[in-house]
């Protein structure tokens, strides 16, 4: 039985929980959220001395960023998902200092033992001998090219990469052995490597998708706040495709009242800068995802926060949240329905091909048996 107690104390968390926090430039978040795997919980409970107030102010003070170099056994991850159209992904880096608020790859700190919050935007885990692993994992005989897709959980030209230029390294052999690929990205830091993808592009082995989920500025600097900046993005799309550089755009994640009425002029602006393909998907909420993304609406659309939940749990079933496959990209019902139709009299209307593009597996090439650890040929 619940006591007078306890309905204070979870009525203190739940205040906790959703009371707007001061944001800091720079950052998604500011709640270092306990992750689901915590043996430990804390529950703060104000005791008439301001201590849920002053604990705000406190998670206000964001530390640095820190880049934890980390060398990998593999760098190849598998997916068994129908909803996504590749069945390899490289992610150079875990963690992502865009600090995008809806980022469904944060509860995967959680396996670090770190914060899905704020740790996930300012841990970040570099994979410095990521080319090495790949280049091993091509060379062997068994393996045979899938559609492979880079940075589809954490960005590959996040901040970290001017300087570690990991990303950069595995272009480099994907080149050399002729394996086909995608990039997924919302910054302009892949301009640096155009010298690589053009000559790539000619021979139909990568695609580019840039994503823009809105053009506000004000918006953009809250939800996704050290990715590049909207207009600026749109340049790079101009500059891929100037390159001859297949590029598509994702207008990615459509949240209900707060970026999903930009959504055909997101594609307007992308067509004439130069995107060929588009696709969409809808705000997943998943583990940790769900209480930060609630907080970030408290804070920064408090008027709208109950009307963006409830437009959620339309699109989910009832759910905050739908995981199943078939309906976690896109949702269910009258709403999810209405914007599809939206989106595909869009794209038919701005003349957008496919919502991707089909590169060539075919000029895969695999050098004769290479020792991974010395690099010459072996005898054998």
């Amino acid at each position: 039985m619940r006591t007078e107690g306890d309905e204070a104390a979870g009525d203190s968390a739940a205040t906790l929980m959703f009371m707007p926090r001061a944001g800091v430039k720079g950052r998604g978040t500011v709640w270092a959220i306990e992750h689901r795997f915590t043996s430990e919980h804390h529950q703060s409970v104000d005791d008439g001395w301001g201590v849920l107030e002053q604990a705000a102010q406190e998670e206000a003070l964001a530390p640095a960023t820190q880049i934890i170099e980390q060398r990998v056994k593999t760098i190849l991850a598998g997916n068994d998902s129908p909803d996504i159209p590749f069945d390899l992904s490289i992610n150079p880096y875990r963690g992502c200092e865009h600090g995008c608020v809806y980022c469904f790859a944060r509860p995967t700190h959680s396996y670090l033992n770190l914060s899905p919050g704020l740790d996930f935007e300012t841990r970040i885990i570099a994979k410095v001998n990521a080319a090495e692993r790949l280049r091993e994992a091509f060379a062997a005989r068994s393996y045979e090219p899938l559609p492979l897709n880079i940075g589809s959980a954490t960005d590959a030209y996040q901040p970290a990469e001017r300087r570690l230029r990991i990303t950069r390294s595995l272009i480099e052999v994907l080149a050399e052995f002729r394996h086909p690929f995608s990039i997924i990205t919302k910054s302009s830091g892949i301009e640096r490597d155009i010298d690589l993808l053009a000559p790539l592009a000619c021979e139909l082995l990568v695609a580019v998708y840039v994503s823009i989920p809105t053009l506000d500025a004000a918006l953009a600097r809250v939800m996704e706040p050290r990715a590049t900046a909207p207009e600026r993005r749109l340049r790079t799309i101009e500059r891929l495709s100037r390159a001859g550089i297949p590029v598509g755009v994702s207008v990615s994640p459509v949240i209900p009242f707060i970026n999903e009425p930009e959504l055909e002029r997101v594609l307007e602006r992308a067509r004439n800068a130069g995107a060929t393909t588009a696709f969409s998907t809808v705000l997943r909420l998943p583990w940790e995802v769900n209480p930060l993304f609630q907080q970030w609406l408290h804070t920064h659309f408090p008027e709208r926060a109950a009307r963006v939940m409830a437009r959620m749990r339309d699109l989910r079933g009832g759910r905050e949240n739908d995981s199943r496959f078939g309906l976690r990209m896109s949702g269910q019902g009258v709403w999810a329905q209405l914007l599809a139709q939206r989106f595909q009299k869009a794209t038919q209307r701005l003349g957008f091909g496919s919502d991707r593009v089909d590169l060539d597996r075919s000029q895969f090439r695999r050098p004769s048996p290479v020792s991974a650890a010395s690099g010459q040929a072996s005898l054998f």
